[in-house]
């Protein structure tokens, strides 16, 4: 999870979070959640290439959404980032990195090591929508940051 989030930060922070077109908070959710769906979908091809198509059908449903939540979570921060100043930037920047990194850490903890990991993601994925969905609205409001 640590390599796969630090990449994606690592693509959002280096060649969006500069450009000109990032130049509202919500823009940050936006490129965050597309940044983790492009990454979900080679991963995904990769997964179909070295497994077969059972693997990747499988792939299809937790994986895919829980990149996109952890997209929109990672995006909101660093949105919130671009637009603060000082000791501020520098905590949303990191908040940036480590909530999808904590989020995306417990996600494969419950997949690898729970006999019955689906009485446990079910309501972890519910609390990853809710998260993701009211961060989406709090980014909407004028007055975020």
């Amino acid at each position: 999870s640590f390599l796969e989030e630090f990449f994606k930060w690592f693509i959002l922070y280096f060649t969006i979070y500069q450009h000109v077109e990032f130049d509202e908070h919500y823009d940050g959710i936006v490129y965050g959640a597309a940044v983790s769906l492009g990454f979900a979908t080679v991963e995904n091809i990769l997964y179909l290439f070295a497994n077969g198509l059972e693997s990747a059908l499988g792939r299809a449903f937790l994986p895919v959404s829980s990149h996109a939540l952890f997209g929109v979570i990672m995006g909101y921060y660093l949105g919130k980032a671009k637009f603060s100043e000082g000791k501020e930037k520098t905590k949303w920047t990191l908040y940036s990195v480590f909530a999808p990194l904590i989020l995306h850490g417990t996600y494969d903890y419950i997949l690898k090591t729970m006999d019955h990991w689906v009485f446990i993601i079910i309501p972890f994925m519910i609390y990853l929508w809710w998260l993701a969905l009211r961060k989406v609205k709090k980014a909407k409001q004028p007055s975020i940051v």
